[in-house]
């Protein structure tokens, strides 16, 4: 065994199976850690669901040996449960019988009596303060941390292309070795491309010439939708164009969508638009409804307490998505709110008829979605485990779309890197089923004062 790693209780209840992340080391469990999962498991939610998760891994090693001796992992090194250290002095300013200052007990114990080095695993930041002031080593878990958010997947590329080669992109396209990019001080190469990437692609002789496309085995093509009015949105953008050519192909050949980008950059406004263009304008079967849903994190441990039926639960997460209804159903801005009864009554028309309907995260779990046009918004706040199985509980001919901003975190023990949002992103990059779009801020269509504050603050 090279190192001993102490987990925290906030790494099961994100990932479950964590333990079998550590190699060939030794993974210890401090009795705190079993007492608040005993806790948790009766809880709703995800919190409650991943604490089974992790109660049942923890059963099945049992089974196999004594926990407290050490039980070998399928996939390398041991697991074992330590109930001792009870009697390891901490500073008098971390009192004894808090969860957290038990688990420092265990790492300064186990530092103490073992030569190998202890490493304390914890989402908890401040825990890893209080770790590093008693000189113990202590680490975020990162087996599902990906890039920096710079060098993140955006889905997106800007290349210069011969000018022979630009005249004919339309007709015949640009197979991919032939576009390459340039620095400021004129370095060229040629950038590895993405299965769906889409592109802006430059004459290099004339830098003002551009055409949008899109990789599609090892060709540039031209965008199929570009001249596309969903629900009479027309792009303003080329963000907004490559994000409409995502949302309006069929299922059958995008079944995944996943869109980034800061607040005001038509998300959201977009995504509906595409839904209501197929459901109500052009009712060819393609979807039998529009499925929105909207993690956060307090709403979801919380619903069950709410008064009233599972929509009266929910409506004070569908704020926004009303707030975009209302400019998408009346398209005439000086009109708009001219009378308020009508705009209502037409919008809850549609949620009556049920070509619209809102669901909370823990009503997905475990259902089979099909021919659904399925909106999660604010995906950023979503775990890697949940937005993995809102992906595998797509059904046939149901199209998902994730969007979020991975910069307006609002749940604890995620952030930029370790979000689900950003986690789908850079494992589905290159699939042939997942079209990606990072907006850009300068992008943003919310209003003047939007954009100012953007370059300003």
């Amino acid at each position: 065994m090279g190192k001993i790693y102490v987990m925290d209780t906030n790494v099961l209840i994100q990932s479950p199976y964590a333990p079998e992340c550590f190699q060939e080391n030794e993974v210890v469990l401090p009795l705190a850690v079993l007492e608040e999962l005993d806790q948790l498991k009766k809880e709703e939610g995800e919190n409650g669901a991943n604490a089974r998760k992790a109660i049942r891994f923890l059963e099945q090693l049992r089974v196999r040996g004594s926990l407290l001796e050490g039980v070998s992992m399928a996939g390398g090194g041991r697991l074992r449960v330590e109930k001792n250290f009870l009697d390891v002095q901490l500073p008098p300013d971390l009192p004894e019988h808090k969860s957290d200052n038990r688990i420092l007990k265990v790492c300064k114990g186990l530092s103490d009596s073992r030569d190998l080095p202890v490493i304390l695993v914890t989402k908890d930041i401040l825990l890893r303060i209080k770790a590093q002031i008693l000189g113990i080593p202590a680490e975020d878990f990162t087996a599902e941390q990906v890039a920096e958010q710079e060098d993140q997947y955006q889905g997106r590329i800007e290349v210069y292309v011969p000018e022979e080669a630009f005249k004919e992109f339309k007709k015949k396209g640009i197979p991919a070795g032939e576009v390459y990019c340039a620095d400021a001080e004129g370095r060229t190469w040629i950038p590895q491309l993405y299965e769906n990437e889409f592109v802006i692609l430059r004459a290099d002789q004339s830098e003002k010439k551009t055409q949008l496309g899109r990789v599609e085995e090892g060709v540039i093509r031209k965008l199929a939708y570009r001249k596309s009015l969903p629900y009479g949105v027309k792009p303003r953008n080329a963000g907004q164009y490559f994000m409409q050519e995502a949302l309006m192909q069929p299922a059958q050949k995008a079944p995944l969508v996943i869109i980034k980008g800061m607040a005001g950059t038509s998300k959201t406004f977009y995504s509906l638009a595409v839904g209501l263009e197929k459901v109500l304008n052009n009712p060819n079967g393609e979807y039998r409804r529009i499925l929105i849903c909207r993690p956060n994190a307090q709403f979801d441990a919380d619903i069950g307490f709410l008064p009233g039926d599972e929509q009266d639960k929910i409506s004070p997460l569908l704020r926004p998505v009303i707030d975009n209804l209302e400019q998408l159903i009346d398209s005439d801005e000086k009109e708009r709110y001219s009378n308020e009864a009508e705009l209502s009554g037409k919008i809850e028309e549609i949620f009556d008829r049920g070509l619209i309907k809102a669901e909370a995260m823990n009503f997905i779990r475990g259902r089979s979605i099909e021919k659904t046009y399925l909106i999660i918004d604010e995906a950023q706040n979503m775990t890697p485990a949940q937005v993995k199985g809102i992906i595998t509980r797509a059904g046939k001919d149901t199209k998902i779309i994730l969007l979020g901003d991975p910069n307006q975190i609002d749940r604890a023990f995620l952030d930029e890197r370790t979000n689900g949002l950003s986690y789908a992103a850079e494992h589905m990059k290159g699939s042939p089923l997942c079209w990606q779009i990072t907006m850009a801020a300068e992008e943003c269509e919310r209003s003047q004062l939007a954009m100012d504050a953007i370059q300003r603050l």
